[in-house]
């Protein structure tokens, strides 16, 4: 189904708002990943137990939880860059590194369950918030210390993309997990 955004009777004939900038929405391409990617990760690790996902498969790379802790925690991250965008002109970010972030290593402390629940409630919020976004805020840029200026649209790509990298690291750490324990 098409869906046709209807333009309000007030910014019909001769209105002098801008009706594109009424209309603008947030690419469903990028708003359905915001509303449902994270929530694959719990079909990735249906099955496994608290001690597996905590368990470190290389002795030197996060384990399925630190994995998940780093998503739960740089949500946060990414809220506080969201409203300096719009709050501030142009801000220069600095390059997060997780284990630099007390908040990373008091959260690995954390239960499961605590982690998984407040990652699921911020998205949601999250999500709700980032779909009223309209074009001016959409435009609105911040600086990445690698990737240069980047509008919103373009930070919701790069969070995204990098959320994806994670969960793809977690559903082969999860393999190994149960290859293993079927082994055995």
């Amino acid at each position: 189904m098409i869906s046709v955004p209807i333009v309000p009777k007030e910014l019909r004939c001769g209105a002098t708002t801008n009706i594109k900038e009424a209309c603008m929405q947030m690419p469903s391409s990028v708003s359905t990943r915001l509303q449902y990617q994270h929530k694959c990760l719990l079909d990735i690790i249906d099955g496994l137990s608290d001690e597996q996902i905590r368990q470190r498969i290389m002795p030197d790379k996060w384990s399925i939880f630190e994995n998940i802790v780093h998503l739960q925690t740089y949500q946060h991250i990414m809220i506080a860059r969201i409203k300096q965008i719009l709050d501030l002109e142009s801000p220069l970010f600095e390059r997060y590194k997780a284990d630099d972030d007390p908040e990373f290593i008091q959260n690995c402390t954390k239960s499961s369950r605590e982690i998984l629940q407040d990652l699921i409630s911020t998205r949601k919020e999250m999500s709700a918030a980032l779909l009223t976004f309209n074009e001016k805020d959409l435009v609105r840029t911040g600086k990445h210390p690698a990737y240069g200026n980047m509008n919103l649209l373009q930070w919701f790509n790069f969070f995204l993309l990098h959320e994806a990298h994670h969960l793809f690291v977690i559903f082969k750490m999860a393999s190994t997990l149960r290859t293993d324990a079927a082994m055995h």
